[in-house]
């Protein structure tokens, strides 16, 4: 018998708990390999070059948008995982699949769709984008999505609802829903993908504040965990000090922030899988607590900078401002389509006239939610004639 490269705890692709709808292997990759390379080439994917997180598509060409944070949180994810001896590429597979179910406008886009669909079961960018790997792709002759991995899946659904879930399980009897009604953890691997999205968020959105000139290098001394290494940069490299060399410190603050970040999270990690002593992936589900983790200490710290974020950059005027834009294009998008769905692409317009009232409800919604930042705004003023958005 074959013996697995993997400890026990961590997912192994060749006992991997299979897709919805049978497929023979591939010769050359693994099961998270092939759920990988299909997340990369959907249509869902290219799409988040054009998706924003805190700054809009038309700010500037250097801001983050979900794809390049995909990128870091599936880097950062990768790196952590060799070091804890569990899969890098399911790793992978979630961290570039995470956000494919979010809507333009970063988060204001998410919060206005959710008011829209408030009485039709919500909106949660978790669900939905597993409804874009599990329905709305259509790539295959025999399947609607992508049919990915049971892991692939599991990792995606970060979040959801106890009556999502109920759906889900429901529909699909011993899935993935059944861990929220259980109170169960996701994998190893799916744990580890949480963490890191918000370690790259937060490293990032730091970087696109000052670039911005929203929060100043002045404003993060305030902030103990930016500020121990940006103090440590300058101490070693006492040049940065001077104006000109500004953009400098702020980059080697952050790298230091990020590697020590990782290194907690490994060793943390490390401590938490001792002590608990999972021998299998199910034992990880089932009798153990969150293990992939910051210290105490990390956390406390992480917790701050998060709040200094929310209070000085989300909740900047000037981001206010574009957020109450981006919420009424996403708003009257939504009732115009609900009104006419003839005005939505053809097999969007198609579902949305032969289904039931809620079908067509969420058949808006899911057009929505795919659109570009460009695309929403150019449509909302062909619809209306105004340009929210410049």
């Amino acid at each position: 018998m074959q013996t697995s490269l993997f400890p026990g705890y961590a997912c192994d692709p060749a006992t991997s708990r299979g897709r919805r709808f049978h497929e023979p292997s591939a010769p050359t990759r693994t099961e998270f390999q092939r759920d990988r390379d299909r997340i990369v080439h959907s249509t869902a994917f290219r799409r988040l070059v054009y998706k924003t997180q805190v700054f809009l598509n038309h700010e500037g060409d250097l801001f983050r948008t979900r794809l390049t944070h995909s990128l870091e949180v599936a880097q950062l994810g990768r790196s952590i995982a060799r070091s804890l001896h569990i899969n890098e590429d399911l790793v992978e597979a979630i961290s570039l699949a995470h956000d494919l179910g979010h809507t333009p406008f970063g988060h204001a886009g998410q919060d206005a769709l959710h008011a829209c669909m408030a009485e039709h079961g919500g909106f949660e960018h978790n669900l939905q984008s597993l409804r874009v790997v599990d329905t709305l792709e259509e790539r295959y002759p025999h399947f609607d999505g992508l049919n990915l991995t049971f892991e692939t899946r599991e990792g995606i659904l970060k979040h959801c609802s106890r009556s999502n879930a109920e759906h889900l399980e429901e529909q699909e009897p011993g899935g993935i829903g059944g861990r929220f009604l259980r109170r169960e953890q996701p994998s190893l691997e799916a744990q580890l993908c949480n963490l890191a999205d918000e370690i790259a968020y937060n490293a990032h959105d730091i970087d696109d504040g000052v670039r911005s000139g929203l929060i100043t290098m002045a404003q993060l001394r305030d902030v103990p965990l930016f500020d121990a290494y940006r103090f440590s940069a300058q101490s070693d490299h006492p040049d940065l000090a001077a104006p000109g060399k500004q953009r400098r410190l702020l980059y080697e603050a952050i790298r230091r922030m990020l590697s020590d970040q990782v290194y907690d999270v490994i060793d943390t990690t490390r401590a938490a899988i001792a002590e608990f002593a999972p021998a299998t992936v199910d034992d990880v589900r089932q009798r153990c607590p969150t293990l992939v983790k910051f210290s105490e200490g990390m956390r406390a710290k992480s917790q701050v900078l998060k709040r200094f974020l929310f209070q000085n950059l989300y909740r900047h005027p000037q981001v206010m401002e574009t957020t109450r834009h981006a919420q009424t294009i996403v708003r009257e998008l939504f009732e115009a389509y609900q009104r006419s769905p003839a005005e939505m692409k053809s097999e969007f317009a198609e579902r949305a006239n032969t289904g039931d009232g809620p079908l067509r409800i969420r058949t808006v919604a899911d057009f929505i939610a795919g659109m570009t930042d460009r695309f929403a705004a150019r449509e909302h003023e062909r619809l209306t004639g105004r340009r929210l958005l410049d």
